[in-house]
């Protein structure tokens, strides 16, 4: 372990936007430059930590490179029978190969985001202090290792969202806010039932004192992954064993478990039919929330779907793994269709987020390595892409008054910079080689092609079709007939530009060295996928 193993450097990565929001509180609400530099300054924070920790990485350590954990609740109850037992609630955070990769991602699309404010009219204090809280929220949910943490996190990530969405966002952005709300509500129901399921089995574990042992119900990540992949763990025993064992999740409960996570972080993902809501967001919120949402926090419905669906249920996954990859396929080519019919463009990328959300699926369900390093590349590829896009949008929205692919054309005579770094997008978008869209492609597709060559086939129409649409939206756009009163508008200021290089050098260096990203997560997948494919009788 290497010198950031001996702080706890992920609780103050942690930490540091709620520090910025401190700063915020304490400044007039009328200093809207130096509000905006507060915020800009605070998500840098994050930023350079976590590229630190990221270059400090140990890759032979796999799992468990970093983590921290502290007793926070322990609540004694009362039972029937002999010992001690407790419900404990921990502070327990933690990094590995698949949550870094996110963490980074977080890090660099938050701060870019942050730039990308600078298009808010309105209420900058209160704006960036429920940025911050997202920020905060996004962090813990990829590094808690405690589902009630995991929880918290994930229902902070959604009531800053709300504000940030209905009171900053376009003309429907209360009934998109709404809209956001009901159904991710929902989603985060149906986990918290699955959640208290899990803790109160496979989040049971013994711990031998002196005196009367303590029986313990925890909702660890690392005891509930444990307990269920051991064949002689009481979760695993049946319920009639040693004159009857309340510990026993038998093939019903891990099945009901199994689908109440799906559907929780499908909705979340989206998976089709839950897909409804993520329209109006992306049409309604304003652009740095865009940023946010389409490329971290449906990232955050793929992770939970992996870390809690895949990862403790693996004989279920298995068995479901055709429907995964239909679902894929579904999502893939009905996202593909639908974004070649709009007219807006803010609804062509959310169509699009939708289908390549669908490759997403595609990787998991192949269920071997490298599908899911494919999926996991797809993740932090489009979490890329589609911010540099709505980046993008912002500018184009901010200039033109109109995202109305009819109402834009020849933007290239009067915006080089903004038109020529649009098509760059778009070609990684359409996974372009050389560019990281085409990595997570391939190895989503490679994956899957192993064991399901016909659903594989059929998905790589999707892909045509993805460049089909993508290339008739970025030519209408930079091509054709100018509207004489946009000819004068004017190209990118620093503060566009700069998040524009950025993002799109991020996915340049994917593109062209995609290691950079395969050797942090190939130590720990690998090892959980050894984990996933070893029988649960001690194969």
């Amino acid at each position: 372990m290497s010198g950031l193993g001996q702080i706890p450097i992920l609780s103050i990565i942690l930490l540091s936007p709620l520090l910025g929001l401190a700063v915020i509180q304490l400044l007039p609400r009328q200093r809207a430059s130096w509000l905006k530099i507060a915020a800009v300054a605070a998500t840098m924070v994050p930023l350079a930590l976590t590229l630190w920790l990221y270059a400090d990485y140990d890759r032979q350590q796999g799992a468990a490179s970093y983590s921290e954990t502290y007793n926070w609740v322990q609540a004694p109850l009362k039972m029937n029978v002999g010992g001690d037992w407790f419900f404990s609630f921990q502070y327990e955070v933690g990094l590995d190969g698949l949550s870094l990769p996110l963490l980074l991602l977080t890090a660099i699309v938050t701060s870019t985001a942050a730039l990308a404010a600078v298009h808010v009219k309105k209420r900058w204090k209160s704006f960036f202090s429920w940025f911050l809280l997202l920020e905060f929220g996004m962090i813990g949910a990829f590094i808690a290792r405690d589902v009630f943490l995991f929880f918290i996190f994930f229902e902070i990530t959604l009531v800053a969202m709300y504000f940030l969405i209905g009171v900053w966002g376009y003309y429907n952005r209360e009934r998109a806010a709404d809209r956001f709300l009901i159904y991710n509500g929902i989603g985060s129901a149906i986990m918290l039932i699955a959640f208290i399921m899990l803790v109160n089995t496979a989040g049971f574990h013994i711990v031998e004192t002196a005196m009367n042992p303590q029986y313990i119900y925890s909702g660890s990540y690392a005891d509930i992954l444990r307990n269920l992949s051991d064949p002689g763990a009481y979760v695993n025993l049946p319920a009639e064993s040693a004159g009857g064992n309340p510990f026993a999740l038998g093939e019903t409960k891990q099945w009901a478990i199994f689908i109440l996570l799906l559907v929780a972080f499908g909705i979340k993902l989206p998976v089709f039919p839950f897909h409804s809501w993520m329209l109006k967001v992306h049409q309604e919120a304003p652009p740095a929330v865009v940023m946010i949402h389409s490329g971290i926090l449906l990232k955050l419905g793929a992770y939970g779907l992996m870390r809690f669906g895949l990862f403790l249920f693996p004989d279920q996954a298995r068995e479901w793994a055709s429907v995964l990859a239909i679902l894929g396929v579904i999502n893939l080519l009905y996202g593909a269709i639908l974004a070649f019919r709009q007219q807006e463009f803010k609804l062509v990328l959310a169509y699009s987020s939708i289908s390549h959300m669908g490759i997403v699926l595609i990787g998991l369900a192949a269920f071997n390595e490298i599908g899911m390093q494919g999926a996991l590349f797809q993740l932090i590829s489009h979490g890329l892409i589609s911010a540099l896009l709505f980046l993008i949008v912002g500018s184009l929205y901010e200039r033109t008054g109109t995202t109305e692919l009819p109402q834009l054309g020849g933007l290239a005579r009067s915006m080089p910079f903004i038109s020529g770094v649009l098509l760059a997008a778009g070609l990684a978008s359409l996974g372009l080689p050389g560019l990281s869209g085409f990595v997570g492609e391939f190895l989503s597709l490679l994956g899957l092609f192993e064991s399901m060559r016909w659903v594989t086939a059929i998905a790589v129409i999707g892909i045509i079709l993805t460049a089909v649409y993508v290339l008739r939206s970025v030519l209408k756009i930079t091509f054709g007939q100018q509207r004489e009163e946009l000819s004068a508008i004017r190209d990118a200021r620093f503060i566009e530009a700069l998040p524009m290089v950025v993002l799109l050098a991020c996915i340049v260096l994917l593109g062209c060295y995609p290691s950079v990203l395969t050797d942090t997560m190939q130590l720990s997948v690998g090892g959980y996928m050894d984990l996933l494919l070893a029988t649960r009788a001690g194969g």
